[in-house]
């Protein structure tokens, strides 16, 4: 598979996190909160402090495996899923349940700090 398509995300996915789409995104982490939590990582390729973040959702999409689906969303490509949720600044990263958003981060923060918060919401 070649890398020119821009529409889709999935390069810049690692192995274990799912690229959403505008298209997506309400199979793969509206309803798919229903089951397990889900950890949404807005992000942008211009965006520094998105690409020293993504090691850490990296680790945590390893770390959580079976409790949490982690998945990536880049704003520019879908634009519909970050206004919906009035993404005004990248990163940001959201847990959603039930089809309800029950944490936001804002900012490349360390990672113990994403951990607490995922805690609240991830059965062990």
């Amino acid at each position: 598979m070649a890398d020119t398509n821009k529409t889709e995300s999935a390069q810049s996915a690692p192995s274990g996190i799912l690229a959403i789409t505008d298209g997506n995104f309400e199979a793969e982490v509206l309803t798919a909160s229903n089951t397990q939590p889900v950890l949404v990582d807005f992000w942008a390729e211009w965006c520094r402090p998105c690409h020293m973040l993504a090691p850490t959702v990296a680790e945590i999409a390893h770390d959580y495996a079976g409790k949490l689906k982690v998945t990536k969303l880049n704003v520019d490509e879908a634009m519909n899923s970050a206004g919906r949720y009035n993404i005004r600044g990248i990163p940001t990263l959201l847990v959603f349940k039930n089809g309800q958003v029950v944490e936001q981060i804002v900012g490349a923060v360390p990672k113990e700090q994403i951990t607490k918060a995922l805690e609240r919401h991830v059965t062990s």
